[in-house]
């Protein structure tokens, strides 16, 4: 695997990154039923006895796994991959939503805001490092193509 391969996987790992910690940051508020509730309101507050409202569910938090590419004879670069947070969620009290459960809690992504900034301070290094890694790759390119000539 040349120099040039394993910065952009780099690269391209550290964008993912940013990706994902900006979506669990974006919806760190998007709440819904717990599982197992009904996730409807009950019959007697919505004034309707046949049909009950259903509600999405709670947004389920991502995370990136990283690991060493390591195939054939010549390893390097980096895989990464993503996956959601177990468990997802967390109970939390809200009993104005529509979907509280009877003890007035829903279902908040289990997200935690200061581990996504650290994931987007350590993506925006590791993108600025790959960087510098492909700039110090073209210009040794570039001066032994200019000594052969």
């Amino acid at each position: 695997m040349s120099i040039f391969s394993i910065a952009t996987s780099g690269l391209s790992a550290a964008s993912l990154r940013v990706n994902v910690a900006a979506s669990n940051i974006a919806n760190v508020r998007t709440t819904g039923p717990l599982p197992g509730s009904d996730g409807a309101s009950t019959p007697a507050a919505t004034g309707s006895s046949s049909i009950a409202p259903t509600f999405p569910a709670a947004y389920v938090p991502l995370r990136v796994d990283q690991v060493d590419q390591s195939s054939g004879s010549t390893p390097g670069g980096t895989i990464a991959t993503v996956s959601t947070v177990s468990p997802s969620y967390t109970p939390q009290s809200d009993p104005s939503a529509p979907f509280a459960n009877g003890d007035g809690l829903v279902a908040a992504p289990n997200v935690d805001i200061a581990s996504e900034f650290v994931q987007l301070a350590a993506a925006k290094y590791s993108f600025i490092a790959n960087a510098k890694v492909i700039q110090a790759y073209a210009e040794t390119e570039k001066s032994l193509l200019d000594m052969t000539a």
